[in-house]
């Protein structure tokens, strides 16, 4: 193997390195990365698919989108990158080849998110009673413009109400389904050593008075959360609404990096996010959503975007579990 060869192949660890600390739904990072020469390939681990949650695969491409858009920021640096999405349609959980091209790096707003990638943590505390400013909000829809995503502030109190409504309404459908329930409790976790699933030191503790605004997703299926009960109103929330202008597998991807731009962003701008996808996940919800709110795109997900207290990180898994080798 020749010196470049060893270069890149460096840059490319580097590259999975910064896309293994994406978030993912349940925290199932639901992705494979094949190095190769001069290409790094992102593939999706349909072994991780939530079946009952995600039948379609939706939320497994936009994890991997997260991850993408990491290992684009990872690489941004040092080469320029060209990103080839969905390059072969007979083999769909090939979702990207990343490609390094001989030529001088320039600088790309993409550098300054590098050090972003470690601080920002999934955050589902009490946000604290702040406003958040316009421009941060014009920060936030700008860079999910970047990556052809649509970012709406949801303003008026009416639908405020009705995103918390059908959110609500879409995690009740989801808890009556055995098939949900058992997926939950299998990537809910006390081990705190695990790799993967949601550790119950990130999780706010519910019981059967828990009446959640449904922006956030109950995860404390055992009664053992360790973070405090929810309180606040999240209505009062800057809340945020993130969708694609079409609902293929393409646009899912794409939307994955919008979101983890937008993520990457809100850490750079000193805000945290929680995300709550499970209204987007029923289609009935997710439907009467778009039709309530008037948006003109296919919604993903609800975001809050504000100020709270720090949250531990979840577990990530071994880059050599992540990672093969192959010399085509």
């Amino acid at each position: 193997m020749s010196t470049a060869q060893e270069e890149t192949k460096a840059l490319f660890r580097k590259a999975v390195e910064r896309a293994s600390r994406a978030p993912s739904i349940h925290n199932t990072q639901p992705w494979h990365f094949v190095v190769r020469p001069d290409v790094l390939e992102l593939h999706g681990e349909s072994d991780r698919q939530l079946r009952a949650l995600d039948p379609t695969g939706r939320q497994m491409v936009i994890s991997c989108g997260c991850a993408l858009f990491n290992a684009r920021v990872g690489l941004a640096a040092d080469r320029v990158v060209q990103v080839d999405r969905l390059p072969n349609p007979a083999k769909p959980d090939l979702l990207a080849r990343l490609t390094v091209l001989d030529e001088p790096a320039r600088w790309t707003p993409l550098v300054r998110l590098d050090p972003m990638i470690e601080k920002r943590h999934t955050n589902r505390r009490d946000f604290f009673d702040q406003a958040v400013p316009p421009d941060v909000i014009y920060e936030l829809i700008n860079a999910a413009e970047q990556e052809e995503a649509s970012l709406v502030e949801i303003t008026t109190p009416e639908h405020k109400v009705v995103a918390a409504q059908l959110s609500r309404e879409a995690e009740a459908i989801q808890n009556i389904d055995p098939g949900y329930q058992a997926e939950l409790q299998a990537w809910t976790t006390t081990d705190l050593r695990r790799a993967d699933g949601v550790p119950v030191s990130a999780i706010p503790r519910t019981d059967s008075r828990f009446e959640s605004e449904g922006l956030v997703r109950d995860f404390d299926v055992s009664g053992r959360g360790w973070l405090p009960r929810l309180r606040q109103s999240s209505l009062s929330h800057c809340l945020m609404v993130l969708g694609t202008a079409k609902s293929t597998r393409s646009a899912w991807l794409r939307a994955g990096e919008a979101l983890q731009r937008i993520l990457l962003e809100a850490t750079r701008l000193g805000f945290v996010v929680s995300l709550a996808s499970q209204v987007a996940e029923v289609p009935s919800t997710r439907d009467r959503l778009r039709k309530e709110l008037g948006l003109d795109f296919h919604p993903l997900l609800l975001m809050r975007i504000g100020r709270a207290a720090p949250t531990p990180a979840s577990q990530r898994r071994d880059l050599n579990v992540i990672i093969s080798e192959s010399g085509d």
